[in-house]
């Protein structure tokens, strides 16, 4: 008889909130992958979110090999001391799950083991792409012994005409974290390259912590990227040493050249140089006084770095730790906004945005200026 073995989970975010399963299928004699599956629930609970990876990866399984035994690992006590007979259910959603879960395959065919959250990341990891992708994406990957295939049934892709379903891979998809507070942030002064390259505050360093956790709870960063300027580099630092993952420095995130107005509030300037102000606040192509970086050329830069970056992260989740102006236009170039729209968005320190990128070339903008990781 074919043995499988069934690594699942569920999470939701603000339990209930919005929530999602990820479960993988393995040849127990051989440790083969064979499915890899995850979705997004919606707003459900924890509880009812890995009870529905369990029910999943059951059938997952089943379709397999309907005279297959299996055997569970789940982290979740409460579903494998339920599954196992040894805690009662309890609660009216719960209930209807469990017997389904129980009907997939005979009596006696399915076994159930706890194991520690740490041994169960990849499921984990799935569940965390499905809440990431939200209620636009439903996606399913299948590996054959005979060749790695995928076959992802991805997010529908809303940057084009239309919505359109898509069969193209999973998405590159860039978290872009703005850098912790630093002395110069609540005075709202300009502060880019082209400056005194200040370090975080207190407070940003506490800012960074926060992300780091959220980060760590989120559990899909498989690279993390910085631009070179020191503040971003710390907050890097900060989740790297929380997620066990190197930095890498990408020069192309870094912040706009603000020439003369660097270190100066916004009323300052105007009182200064009102001339330059009000041209560079009307043309993308005008540069701050003193010869700093445009808007446009700022674009360009980002264009560009983003293309690379697609290419050498294509279907993997990266931690983007940059600035305002670069997460500003990462997101203005997804949604084909006008360069007005920078002045349009409001991006807090240490806020959280995602980009995914498509393999036809279209984006999906799927989160902006996220705080709630920094809120008691």
């Amino acid at each position: 008889m074919r043995e499988f073995i069934v690594e699942a989970d569920g999470g939701s975010r603000g339990n209930p909130g919005p929530a999602g399963y990820g479960c993988v299928v393995l040849d127990a004699a051989t440790g083969e992958t064979l499915v890899e599956t995850y979705e997004y629930l919606g707003v459900v609970t924890n509880n009812v979110a890995e009870y529905r990876g369990l029910l999943a990866g059951l059938r997952a399984a089943h379709d397999l090999d309907p005279s297959a035994s299996v055997h569970v690992r789940m982290d979740s006590k409460l579903v494998v001391e339920q599954m196992s007979g040894r805690w009662k259910i309890k609660h009216p959603d719960l209930k209807p799950l469990a017997l389904e879960a129980g009907r997939v395959f005979p009596p006696g065919r399915v076994t159930y083991e706890w194991i520690p959250r740490e041994q169960n990341k990849r499921a984990d990891r799935l569940a965390n792409e499905a809440m990431d992708s939200g209620a636009s994406a439903s996606s399913v990957r299948k590996l054959s012994s005979a060749k790695a295939e995928a076959d992802v049934r991805a997010a529908t892709t809303v940057a084009s005409s239309g919505w359109a379903p898509a069969d193209m891979g999973a998405p590159a998809t860039f978290v872009l974290l703005r850098h912790g507070e630093t002395p110069l942030t609540p005075q709202k002064r300009f502060s880019g390259s082209g400056g005194t390259d200040p370090a975080l505050s207190d407070i940003g360093r506490e800012q960074a912590e926060r992300a780091a956790e959220a980060l760590a709870r989120r559990g899909t960063i498989q690279h993390i990227l910085a631009s070179p300027l020191t503040r971003t580099r710390q907050t890097a630092a900060a989740v790297a040493e929380r997620l066990g993952i190197e930095v890498t420095v990408e020069d192309g995130l870094i912040e706009t050249d603000f020439g003369a107005w660097e270190g100066l509030t916004f009323g300052e300037v105007r009182e200064r140089y009102p001339d330059d102000l009000s041209t560079w606040l009307s043309d993308p192509e005008a540069e701050p006084t003193g010869g700093g970086e445009s808007f446009a050329a700022t674009a360009t830069r980002i264009a560009a770095t983003r293309d690379k970056l697609v290419t050498a992260y294509a279907g993997r989740t990266v931690l983007l730790v940059t600035h305002v102006t670069p997460i500003k236009t990462f997101v203005r170039l997804a949604l084909g906004a006008p360069p007005e729209s920078l002045f349009r968005m409001e991006l807090s320190a240490a806020s959280m945005s995602a980009v995914a990128y498509y393999a036809d070339g279209n984006a999906s903008v799927r989160l902006l200026n996220d705080t709630s990781h920094l809120r008691p």
